[in-house]
């Protein structure tokens, strides 16, 4: 929240996504405890979470953690994230790993957190989930896309056969390139055409056109990851960041 005092608003614990309104978030202090009345207890598992990112003096304002099956699936591996993709390769080096601790209840995993976050885009909660960090939402969501989207491709992949790991050396200057590339303050490389793929899908390939209910999951499901899509091409100057 603005202001000098250490307070957050977070979600309320027990409804769904679609029953949250402004109205029912309630306040905490940075130690989690409820400011003032509220008929619903706050999640302190993902207070301990995103609140190691926020109260941390550093550039990242934004954390996002997810427990997609893809990436627990990942988090549930030795070896984590493996480098067998082009988005897998722009995490060289630059995601980190934090061992479970179980549920995250208590204030003190905190600073273990942050340790083990450092100067990462990402994390690999083993035996959780994954958390990305960035500057702004966009970047935050940006770096998640592109994480989930190297877990599921690596769970693809050795589903077929033999995982084929690129090399440290080619992973680590494909990552740099990227860096250059990419990251340039106020450089969107590839927003324009992304956005142009984006409608050419729209129109070719899209469950409506193609006879698919309105309502249906199908249907549902493509506009959202078109409709987010377009807006992070014409809006993030950092979506491939």
């Amino acid at each position: 929240m603005p202001g000098p005092e250490l307070h957050f608003v977070i979600n309320p614990y027990g409804l769904n996504y679609d029953e949250v309104t402004a109205s029912k978030l309630v306040k905490i202090y940075c130690y989690g405890n409820i400011i003032g009345d509220s008929v619903y207890p706050a999640n302190s598992a993902g207070f301990v979470i995103h609140s190691a990112t926020h109260m941390a003096a550093t550039k990242n304002k934004s954390v996002m953690h997810t427990h997609s099956r893809a990436g627990m699936a990942v988090a549930a591996l030795k070896d984590g994230l493996r480098p067998v993709s082009m988005n897998a390769i722009t995490f060289h080096g630059r995601v980190g790993y934090h061992d479970s601790e179980g549920p995250s209840l208590h204030l003190d995993e905190r600073e273990r957190l942050l340790a083990d976050l450092g100067d990462n885009r990402g994390m690999i909660l083993r035996n959780h989930g994954l958390m990305t960090v960035g500057e702004t939402v966009a970047q935050t969501i940006s770096r998640l896309y592109r994480l989930e989207r190297a877990i599921q491709v690596q769970i693809d992949a050795a589903a077929a056969g033999p995982l084929n790991v690129v090399s440290a050396e080619v992973s680590r200057k494909a990552c740099d390139d990227a860096q250059t590339f990419v990251e340039h303050e106020g450089l969107a490389p590839g927003a324009l055409e992304f956005a142009a793929l984006t409608r050419k899908i729209d129109a070719s390939y899209s469950p409506l056109a193609s006879g698919a209910a309105p309502s249906s999951g199908a249907a549902r499901g493509y506009k959202l990851v078109s409709g987010l899509s377009r807006a992070w091409a014409a809006n993030s100057p950092v979506m491939n960041s």
